[in-house]
Parts: C-alpha cells; sequence; structure tokens
C-alpha cells in the first residue's frame, strides 16, 4: 500500500516562466508543481512538492541545487532540487513580478510590486530567520516586469511597467556626503517587459544595455567611462526614497551606531574601480530597432550575454532570434497561434526554450541544426479517460479537447497524438496484442488506432448517429462494444470488418459503465436506471441476469479473475455481486470516506452538501485484493475487498486556485456580488490588448448557470492500476497524477530470527554457500543483499539454486529479477535466473498466478523492453553492415 506520487502527466506546462539548470534540466512549472525534464536522458519527472496554488514565478541557484518557487499568493518555498525538500517558506507582500538568483548565488532578487528586494539566499546552515532583507529600492511608480544582474552581483538593471528602466548599485556608494541617484533609461513609449546587462568580452565587465518594450521595440544603450564623473547624477542625502522596512545596510552588512546602542547610518564607502565603476561614466541612446510585428505585442524575451544575440516572443506565436549590436535577424519564425508566454537561452545558448501556456505547449529548439530537442504539448481540457498497455509500458489519454494521446510511462513523454475525433473523447481501452488502441467519442464513432504505423485503421459507425460514453473489448479483441447516453443501447461491431453485429437494448437511461468478464464472454453493463445487467454476446440471447439497486449505477468493474463484480452507486456505496451465483456479496459505504471539500457557488457547507459523495470511476488491483475509487471529490479512497476497510487515503491536490479543496470557506471573501475569488479585477491583460490565459473547460458557462470565470473544479474522472500493481494513475482535473510503490527500504520483521543478520549473509558468502546466503538475504528482506547473492551465484550453479529457494520467497525474488533486468547490463546471466526460476517453481506458479500476477507482470515488461532495444540495435548495426559492404565493394 506505499503508494507515492511520482509524476504528472498530460500538462507539461501550465504557465509562468521556465529555467534551465546545469545547462540540460528543464524546470517548467505545472499548477501548483514543478516539472524537471532532461533534455538529454529524454526523461521527465514531477517534484512532489506542492505550492499553495498555481507556481508563477521560479528561479534556480547558479548551482543548481536550490529552486525557489513563488506561487499567485505570493508565497515562496525553498526547495533542495536534490534531496526533494522543502527548507524555507517566506511570504511576500506584494505580487512577484520577477525574481532571480545572483550570478554568484549568494543573494536573490526579488520584484515585489514597485519594490526591488535584495535577500540573502539560505544556505545549508541551519537558521532561525533564513531569509535576511538586505536591500529594498522603492524608484518605480509602476510594477516591475524584469531584471537582470551583471556578472560582478553588484549591478540589477530593472525594467518596470512605468516605461523606465533603471541600474541599480547594490552598494550604497557615497562621496563626500553626496549619494547617487541611480542612472535613468527614458524615450520608451510601453512597459519594459526585457532589460538585459551586456558584458565586453576582456573585461567581463558590463559595457552595454539592452531594453525591450511591448510595442514591439528594442532600445540598445552604450556605456563611456569618465573618470572626471561627468554623467554622474547626484542628488542630497536626504532625497533618496526610503527603504520601506528594510534596516539601513548594504551588502556587507555594515552599521554605525550612535553610542547608545541605535543604529545611526551606514558607514560611507568610496567609490571603488570593482564597485562604482558604471557610476563613473555616461549612458547614451545608441540606437531603436522595430520589430516590426505590429499589432502584435511582444510577450517573453532573453538575452544572452556570450553570444551577443536576443530571443523574443510575440503575442501572435511569432519568436524572433536577432544578433546584436547590428539586430540582424537570424530566424523568425512561428510556432502556434496563442501568445509566448516564456523564452529562453540555456547556458551555452544552442538551445532556445519556449512555451505556450493557453495550449500547454513547451519547446525546445536548437537554432543552429533547425531541430527540436524536446517538443510536448498537453491536453487542453481535462483529461476525460486513462488506459494502461497490457505490459505497462504505455499510458493512453482521451479529453475534451477531441485528441488521443499516448505516453512512455517510463520517460514521461507523448510520443504521438490523434485528433481524427470531432468531439470529446470519452473512454479507452488497449487491445491485448498492445499495438492496437480504441477510443470512443461523443462524435458518434469509436475508432481503432494502429501503435505500430500511428493511423486510424478502423471506424465503428452507427446508423445513426450516437454519443459513446462507454468502451468494452473481449480477451480476444474481436468484438467491440460501446455503450451510449442518449440512446441507452449498446453496439456491438467486429473488428475483422467492423460491421455492426447487434445493438443491445433494456437499458432507459445512460450505459456509463461496460466491461467483458476477463473469463468469459459475458459482457457486464451499468446505467443510471438503477440496474446492472449481464449480457451473453455470442449467443444473442439478451440479457442474462439483472442486478437491480436503489439509487443510480455510476460505473462497474470486474475482478481480474473474473469471480467479482463491483458496482458504485449515487448514494455513496460500493456493491460487490458474485456474477457466477447473481448474489450480493457486501457493500461498503463509502460517501463519508469521499466526501470533502466546497465549492465557490455551493449554497451548503461541505458536511451538508450531497454533491460529490459518490464514486464515478473504480478499478481493481492486479491481484484483486484491493480497490480504489474515485469521483468528484479531492480524494482518492483505496479499501481492501476482503475486510469493506479503508486501507490509504489520497489528497490528490493542495493547489487552492481550484475549485472544492477547502472544507470552510472564508467569510470576509463574500461580498455582495457573490465569492471575491470569482471576481475578476485584474484587468491588466485586456489593457495590454492579450486575452487572458486560462485553460479552457466545457460546460462553465452554460446559459442560466452561474459564470465561474474558469476555475477549475477539482474531481478524478478515471483511475487506472497497471498490471504490474506498482502504480496507478488518477486521471484529474491537474492533470494525469502517476503514484507509484515507493522504492525506499521497508523493515519487515515478520521472518526473523537472531540468526538472520547482515554478518551471516556475508558469512555465507565467504564461505562459497550461496544458495543458504541468498535464502538468509530474501529472510532479511533488503534489496541491496539479495542483489548481491544474486550475483554471487556462479552460471552453472543457478538451477541448484533456484531449485532450493522455497516458494514463500518466489514473489520476492522475481520482483529483484524484474528490477535488475530493467537496470543491470548482465543480461545473459539474468535471463538465465529467469529461465531457472521458471522451471523449478512453474507449477507452483501456475497454482498461484492470481497472488503472483503484478510480479511476473513487472518481469514480463522488463524483458519486453529489453526485447525491444535489442530488437532496435541489431536493425541498426544490421543496416550500417550492410551500407558498409556496398560502399567497400564499390570502391
Amino acid at each position: 500500500m506505499n503508494f507515492r506520487f511520482q509524476n504528472l502527466l498530460g500538462a507539461p506546462y501550465r504557465g509562468g516562466n521556465a529555467v534551465i539548470s546545469n545547462n540540460t534540466l528543464l524546470l517548467s512549472p505545472v499548477g501548483n508543481r514543478v516539472a524537471i525534464t532532461d533534455l538529454l536522458k529524454s526523461q521527465t519527472t514531477t517534484l512532489p512538492i506542492q505550492s499553495s496554488s498555481n507556481v508563477s514565478r521560479i528561479a534556480v541557484s547558479p548551482d543548481g541545487t536550490f529552486l525557489l518557487t513563488v506561487d499567485d499568493r505570493n508565497r515562496c518555498l525553498f526547495v533542495n532540487i536534490r534531496r526533494r525538500v522543502v527548507l524555507h517558506r517566506i511570504s511576500f507582500k506584494h505580487h512577484v513580478g520577477a525574481v532571480k538568483f545572483s550570478p554568484d548565488g549568494a543573494l536573490i532578487a526579488v520584484a515585489a510590486g514597485k519594490l526591488v528586494q535584495i535577500w540573502r539566499s539560505p544556505g545549508f546552515r541551519r537558521e532561525f530567520f533564513p531569509f535576511e532583507l538586505v536591500r529594498t529600492f522603492a524608484d518605480f511608480h509602476s510594477k516591475i516586469s524584469s531584471f537582470d544582474w551583471s556578472p560582478d552581483s553588484t549591478y540589477l538593471i530593472v525594467g518596470s511597467k512605468d516605461l523606465t528602466a533603471r541600474i541599480l548599485c547594490l552598494k550604497k556608494l557615497s562621496c563626500g556626503g553626496v549619494k547617487y541617484k541611480p542612472f535613468l533609461f527614458l524615450g520608451h513609449r510601453d512597459s519594459v517587459i526585457g532589460s538585459f546587462f551586456g558584458v565586453d568580452s576582456k573585461t567581463n565587465r558590463v559595457c552595454k544595455a539592452y531594453t525591450v518594450t511591448k510595442d514591439c521595440y528594442l532600445f540598445s544603450w552604450g556605456f563611456t567611462s569618465d573618470n572626471d564623473n561627468a554623467g554622474m547624477q547626484v542628488e542630497d542625502e536626504g532625497s533618496e526614497p526610503p527603504s520601506p522596512g528594510t534596516p539601513d545596510r548594504d551588502a556587507e552588512g555594515n552599521f554605525e551606531s550612535d553610542g547608545n546602542g541605535n543604529v545611526k547610518k551606514r558607514k560611507e564607502c568610496d567609490i571603488e574601480d570593482d564597485g562604482g565603476y558604471l557610476l563613473r561614466g555616461k549612458w547614451e541612446l545608441l540606437r531603436k530597432d522595430g520589430f516590426m510585428q505590429a499589432p502584435a505585442r511582444v510577450t517573453a524575451c532573453d538575452y544572452h550575454r556570450g553570444l551577443d544575440m536576443v530571443v523574443v516572443g510575440f503575442s501572435n506565436g511569432v519568436f524572433g532570434l536577432y544578433q546584436m549590436p547590428d539586430f540582424v535577424c537570424i530566424h523568425l519564425l512561428s510556432i502556434s497561434r496563442e501568445k509566448i508566454t516564456t523564452a529562453m537561452f540555456n547556458e551555452l545558448g544552442n538551445w532556445l526554450t519556449f512555451g505556450c501556456a493557453k495550449l500547454g505547449q513547451l519547446l525546445v529548439w536548437e537554432w543552429r541544426s533547425e531541430s527540436y530537442i524536446l517538443k510536448q504539448q498537453g491536453h487542453y481540457f481535462d483529461v476525460n479517460c486513462v488506459a494502461y498497455s497490457p505490459d505497462s509500458q504505455l499510458l493512453a489519454t482521451g479529453a475534451d479537447d477531441n485528441k488521443v494521446k499516448v505516453w512512455t510511462v517510463s520517460s514521461g513523454f507523448c510520443f504521438v497524438t490523434f485528433s481524427e475525433h470531432t468531439n470529446a473523447v470519452t473512454a479507452l481501452h488497449f487491445v491485448a496484442n498492445n499495438n492496437c488502441l480504441l477510443s470512443a467519442s461523443l462524435d458518434g464513432t469509436v475508432r481503432a488506432w494502429d501503435l505500430l504505423r500511428y493511423r486510424n485503421f478502423r471506424t465503428f459507425t452507427t446508423p445513426s448517429s450516437r454519443q459513446f460514453v462507454s468502451l468494452a473489448a473481449d480477451q480476444s479483441g474481436e468484438v467491440i462494444c460501446a455503450g451510449t447516453s442518449d440512446s441507452f443501447e449498446i453496439f456491438v461491431w467486429t473488428m475483422r470488418t467492423g460491421h455492426l453485429l447487434d445493438v443491445l437494448s433494456g437499458h432507459e437511461a445512460p450505459v456509463h459503465g461496460l466491461m467483458f468478464s476477463p473469463t468469459n464472454a459475458i459482457l457486464a453493463s451499468s446505467s443510471w436506471d438503477k440496474t446492472v445487467r449481464l449480457w451473453d454476446v455470442f449467443d444473442g440471447k439478451g440479457a442474462v441476469e439483472t442486478f437491480s439497486h436503489t439509487h443510480d449505477v455510476c460505473t462497474l468493474v470486474y475482478r481480474p479473475d473474473g469471480r467479482q463484480l463491483a458496482c458504485s452507486t449515487l448514494d455513496g456505496q460500493i456493491h460487490f455481486w458474485d456474477p457466477i451465483d447473481g448474489l450480493l456479496m457486501y457493500t461498503i459505504e463509502g460517501s463519508r470516506d469521499i466526501a470533502g471539500g466546497r465549492r465557490m457557488t455551493d449554497r451548503r457547507s461541505a458536511a451538508n452538501s450531497s454533491s460529490g459523495k459518490c464514486f464515478t470511476t473504480l478499478c481493481y488491483s492486479a491481484d484483486g485484493s484491493y480497490i480504489v475509487a474515485g469521483g468528484n471529490s479531492r480524494y482518492i479512497c483505496m479499501y481492501d475487498v476482503a475486510d469493506q476497510v479503508l486501507l490509504r487515503r489520497f489528497q490528490i491536490t493542495h493547489n487552492l486556485s481550484l475549485d472544492g479543496v477547502l472544507d470552510f470557506l472564508n467569510s470576509k471573501n463574500m461580498t455582495e456580488a457573490g465569492p471575491l475569488d470569482l471576481i475578476d479585477d485584474d484587468n491588466s491583460d485586456i489593457e495590454e490588448g492579450v486575452e487572458k490565459q486560462t485553460r479552457g473547460k466545457i460546460g462553465l458557462d452554460l446559459p442560466g448557470s452561474i459564470p465561474n470565470r474558469g476555475r477549475p473544479v477539482i474531481q478524478t474522472k478515471c483511475l487506472r492500476i497497471a498490471p504490474t500493481g506498482r502504480s496507478f494513475v488518477a486521471a484529474t482535473t491537474e492533470g494525469v497524477l502517476v503514484y507509484s510503490v515507493d522504492e525506499s527500504f521497508i523493515f519487515d520483521p515478520t521472518d526473523l530470527d537472531i540468526d538472520v543478520t547482515p554478518e551471516a549473509v556475508d558469512g555465507a558468502l565467504s564461505e562459497n554457500q550461496t544458495s543458504r546466503a541468498l535464502i538468509l538475504s530474501l529472510r532479511l528482506n533488503e534489496d541491496s543483499f539479495i542483489k548481491k547473492c544474486i550475483f554471487a551465484v556462479s552460471p552453472a550453479d543457478i538451477p541448484a539454486v533456484a531449485t532450493s529457494i522455497p516458494y514463500r520467497y518466489i514473489q520476492r525474488l522475481i520482483e529483484a529479477l524484474a528490477d535488475l533486468l530493467e537496470n543491470c547490463p548482465h543480461l545473459e546471466f539474468m535471463l538465465i535466473w529467469c529461465q531457472e526460476l521458471c522451471k523449478a517453481h512453474g507449477n507452483s506458479i501456475q497454482q498461484n498466478s492470481r497472488n503472483l500476477l503484478p510480479s511476473l507482470k513487472s518481469l514480463q515488461k522488463a524483458i519486453t523492453t529489453i526485447h525491444q532495444d535489442l530488437a532496435d540495435t541489431c536493425s541498426s548495426n544490421e543496416y550500417m553492415l550492410r551500407y558498409l559492404c556496398s560502399s567497400a565493394a564499390e570502391k
């Protein structure tokens, strides 16, 4: 039962800024989490850490160790990426428009509203007050949109919506009692959304600056040093804007006391070459260049100092790459029709990263070779259904955006998208051969997809248009059935020809549950007419038996051995039936377990509301010992079937940006116009002429309904457990959540005595008693010792050692072999182990296949993966040898 969150699929990007760490790790916000994509290994993982609401800004330390996330509620988390733990938390008082670590990693600059705050970065030290506010700049008249550090971490160039950019010095330098005023760049006609320092390649000092405005203009500024301080702007000491809420200190923390213990003023610091060289010169405007993309607006930009190049993203989905200082356009391409919300270089400058929040699109493009390094796009609407392939390697998702996507579970990447459906996809099913996927849709079609050629090779239709909401196929994959929501019928087709074989009538409400028995040809269907019906599809005798309930039946599922049928009803109960005898075995009352969460528009409290207190999706485990259930709630419940008890309850999210997460709403947020959270008073995007980036959702603003302003409601639409039993997925509002069994060591003392110790295992290995050592390690149940003993057995002794293993340890040994097959280079040695183990215990494995099914599925998955990799390698080598031989013959 030790399942933990592992990954989030279906939504690679949701908004905010993306960053690249260590030149190859791409970090992007996904709702209230952060996803990490390894661009070299082509793998993506999602940090288990959750913010209180959607993450809007992230920053990574220069060494890639620390991550800073800021959400929509201005709450900040300081995270250790390698340990995946939250070290510190802090809340800012104003909206954070930008955040960035200094090049040396010692300071953090935060744009909080109109203020620029400089914080000392917390390190590995344990501190009671980890965040120390070093300096606050209050020179701006509007919100700050961007800034950039100088290479020596001394200066900041800051762009604001007040049409100006300023250069700020962290050190309070003065000379003769006169303080220096920040340099001011004027002449912009729109908000400055990008401001960058340019450096001299020889001295690594700032020699130029660039500012990018929203109205598609780039300003180039040049710096000339003046030893006579000709370009210096000064003002009296008392005229500098105050630092609200900040002690008067510099970056070194220098103070001066008046003798009574009170801080009087900072020690004055003379201008030095390393600290004030930008204050002893003048800036001038060199040139002003236009991007010529009107009426589009600039929405994202970045600058690479080493290459002296600028990349700009526009609101019409176009991006441009320009070589500075001559403003030469290298590339001008379109990647979408929606606005680009993030654009950035990697450390080497060879890769460009783009993100489009409205489409959930994330791209990494190599501009020199003009090739994609990463190209991922999530579902635009919520995911309705998911399905595991029989070998647990692939995961298919269908959503309201009419698309079917197939993902590789191990890497978290989508490798094919089918978009032939013209309406929402409601059900998915993998055929047993693992190369065919079925999908049902509200457009009145059931389509079969070939996963080898990536095409739609069969389309099943009806004489008149119907809306399909459920789907099932028999074990052979020859008979396809689909249930409808409008005519209340079940249609039956043949896979070979696609012809309609039969129409099963009898239900009086939408058929939302459909499944074939795993052991025979009996089809079970559930409907909102309060019945579950069994059909003999091949004999065509109609309904074999009917199970009546007191409430509408939402869904049903067969146990993997076919001897039990579970269905959920609208009153929150799960009924377990014996499909052979037609008897009700037992019932689980789950309305109290899944209840929780109050929506903004609910007039009743969460405890008194009846909505959401039922299960809409069910799934048995691989061995049938437990069942997971979810519905219109923030919880997923896991029950033990035999004892009818709640084993675990998973809360799928803590994101307060979603509706239905809180049990109690704050009465202070209620107004005469309704809940404050549903009143959209932020008109900044409207003023900028850009449509606000919110994900769409079907049925939010229907006629007569209360408008929800695009605020999604948390719910679980589909649950599926992998055939290996090692993971399960949940299609939720946040995306497709993947939970897997925790691989960390769990100490189990039930089979221990005083002689079973690690020292005893080492002693048996030193005496060459490999069989005894392996049994001791299995009793100790420590993974490292089990694998060590497996490798200690010579290939000639494997048959004898495999025969000596007691049956009670077979499952644990199979799990260890499956893990080694995925990660170990000794392929032949591992396959010999698997072969001899099956020979020695074949009868026992066959008789107890139900209990060993998850382990055997894991072993099959590992062998299948290796087989595919070897086949690809052999094919590549064969073609290479043929090419070399043909080249040699021609010479």
